[in-house]
């Protein structure tokens, strides 16, 4: 089934309707899907490229159907109304709370056409969170306290606890647990839990007050692991998320439940809607307020952030869902900017791959890059909780020629999970990790679109074209002196260093093994195509400064030079792949302006395109200027 060009009345994912068939906008997304069918390629052309122009169309329509999804849910509001009454009467007042979500929440559901991930939707088809997830929020924090105090009692007579200890602890707390929620294994009086989870609803009153309600999202996993290399695929799947809705909660006691055990299973819940419902909790997803609590987690580390240039962004949105193609033939859409806390996990656990592959086994980096920030396969959780508050973005997303550059800021607050070690020691540790390794990221790169590159601009050329600004610069609330950077770039040499070596020192202590930042592993053997994103002995970080040119940092003036560049098959002049990457691959050089100086990362040094570069880049420095502070003297 092709992009409908014609036609653009209805959605294109819609099977030839009934005659006299019309959508009513109260009607459901789910109600919609009996109408759908997945789409199938019509390969007009055995070349790839027409099975690339068949996907890109399939993709387009996944977009167009949840954006025009998302834009009919207002009609959700009066049944929402009569949802709330009954959970209402059901529970009975004094059992009811609201919490609210603090960004967006995606909850259960299910693989709908295409592969799309549809958020829980009930019978028909209005978005909730049933009432065994709610069970299970209750009962997952029930289960952790009792598991936490075992374990605390035995760290008060040993210093260290073995994996039977755990299991063992694990196991009582199941017996416990299984008083209170019920258990097919558990005695006969506690077979059947004691309280009744209701389903819970949005509010009705708050769907679509300040864009409450369906939204669409976007996730894209970037980087996996083949075998003993990270490998990079970009691979962005638009699905349907809650973005924050304030949701009524319903709860009611059993006959053979006392006042005593319904006001503690209502405290677990609230506990752990707090600390996250759903899935992408450690990034966050699905945390909730609840009035009057003390929220949690509270976090170890945060930092005021501001970022400019081509800023982070979620799903593409289309001006016109009902004309998706403007007049070239070509989708009339734009990225949604989006301050998304997912953008510096993802961030932060690049470089704790990059810098950690340079000292540690690849077996060892995997399982700590896991650990630390969860994974997909295996499922982890992590350690780590990113959060972003008092998130600021621009008015627009589109960036016009005589405006300033857009920005966007926030606070980002990095917390333990549940998951993460209890004792001081092992928290310590990841907090001096966290700590140094966000210090790191800020001074190496950028974050979101155009990280590899500094801000500069574009719109000064003769007849610009959008992007008017390309690259990112990321700064951090400099009035904290943890953060303020040096005059000069002697100065930051040694702060780098200094940062280099607590990350180093942390890392040791958290693998257990020993880690020297200036005594590097072997390199697996490449050849000279070949590169790996890794601060090991093939890659030179440089901190140079010099006169701007062409409305372009020093070293990016350098890196986008006519020496530099390549002639392409049709005779023009172009930025070399080697150096600059090409569509659908990255560049093995990061640069990021930090103001009188710039930070250069160049891996895959071995290359004759890439020493051609450092080479340029010391001999045009003025040698005051030039340091090489990785790797390490």
């Amino acid at each position: 089934m092709t992009f409908n060009r014609d036609n653009q009345s209805l959605p294109t994912w819609l099977e030839k309707l009934p005659k006299g068939f019309q959508p009513n906008n109260a009607a459901s997304f789910v109600e919609y899907l009996r109408w759908m069918r997945s789409p199938q390629p019509v390969i007009e052309s055995s070349s790839a490229k027409g099975d690339k122009q068949n996907q890109q169309e399939n993709n387009l329509t996944k977009v167009q159907v949840l954006q025009m999804a998302a834009e009919k849910a207002g009609g959700y509001k009066k049944r929402l109304e009569t949802l709330n009454q009954r959970t209402q009467l059901i529970a009975g007042k004094d059992n009811t709370f609201e919490v609210e979500c603090a960004w967006r929440m995606r909850v259960g559901g299910q693989t709908g056409p295409e592969n799309i991930l549809l958020p829980a939707f009930d019978a028909l088809g209005i978005p909730y969170i049933p009432s065994s997830t709610l069970r299970g929020v209750a009962r997952r924090q029930a289960l952790w306290e009792f598991t936490q105090a075992i374990l605390d009692n035995i760290l008060q007579q040993k210093a260290k606890i073995t994996q039977q200890e755990r299991e063992e602890a694990n196991q009582q707390a199941e017996k416990h647990v299984a008083q209170y929620f019920g258990s097919l294994e558990a005695e006969e009086k506690d077979c059947a839990g004691k309280v009744i989870f209701l389903d819970a609803y949005p509010l009705a009153k708050q769907w679509g007050v300040e864009k409450r309600g369906l939204a669409v999202d976007m996730a894209n996993n970037i980087w996996s692991w083949d075998q003993d290399s990270p490998k990079y695929s970009p691979n962005p799947n638009p699905f349907l998320s809650l973005n924050k809705p304030i949701v009524l909660i319903g709860l009611r006691p059993t006959a053979r439940c006392d006042q005593d055990t319904f006001n503690q299973v209502k405290t677990w819940l609230k506990k752990g809607l707090q600390s996250g419902v759903g899935s992408q909790i450690n990034t966050g997803y699905g945390q909730m307020h609840v009035k009057g609590e003390q929220n949690n987690p509270q976090p170890f580390f945060e930092v005021k952030f501001i970022l400019e240039g081509q800023l982070i962004h979620g799903y593409k949105r289309f001006r016109n869902v009902r004309k998706p193609l403007n007049t070239k033939g070509k989708p009339d859409d734009y990225a949604e900017a989006e301050v998304r806390p997912i953008a510096f996990k993802s961030m932060l656990s690049y470089w704790f791959r990059t810098l950690a592959l340079g000292f540690l086994p690849v077996a060892q980096v995997k399982t700590w890059e896991c650990q630390l920030f969860g994974s997909i396969q295996p499922q982890t959780q992590g350690w780590i909780q990113f959060n972003i508050t008092d998130a600021k973005n621009p008015r627009t997303s589109e960036q016009a020629k005589d405006k300033p550059c857009l920005k966007q800021q926030g606070t980002l607050k990095l917390s333990y999970s549940r998951e993460a070690p209890t004792t001081q020691a092992e928290r310590d540790t990841i907090r001096n990790l966290l700590v140094n390794l966000t210090w790191l990221m800020f001074h190496l790169g950028g974050v979101g679109q155009g990280a590899r590159r500094p801000l500069y601009s574009r719109k000064n050329r003769q007849n610009p074209k959008p992007p008017y600004y390309r690259g990112s610069r990321l700064r951090a609330n400099e009035k904290d002196l943890w953060w303020q950077l040096p005059d000069t770039p002697g100065e930051f040499k040694s702060r780098f260093h200094q940062r280099l070596e607590d990350f180093c020192t942390a890392l040791a202590t958290l693998s257990d093994q020993q880690v020297n930042p200036r005594s590097l592993l072997p390199v697996p053997r490449l050849s000279q195509k070949e590169w790996r994103e890794a601060v090991d002995s093939n890659c030179q970080i440089i901190l140079c400064s010099g006169k701007e040119q062409f409305d372009k940092p020093h070293a990016l003036a350098l890196l986008h030079s006519d020496k530099l560049k390549i002639t392409n098959r049709k005779g023009d002049r172009i930025y070399d792949p080697d150096l600059c990457g090409h569509t659908g691959d990255r560049s093995p050089v990061w640069i990021a302006d930090l103001g009188n100086y710039q930070v250069v990362t160049v891996f895959g040094i071995q290359h004759s395109k890439r020493q051609e570069f450092l080479q340029l880049l010391q001999e045009k420095t003025n040698p005051d200027n030039y340091h090489r502070i990785f790797p390490l003297a």
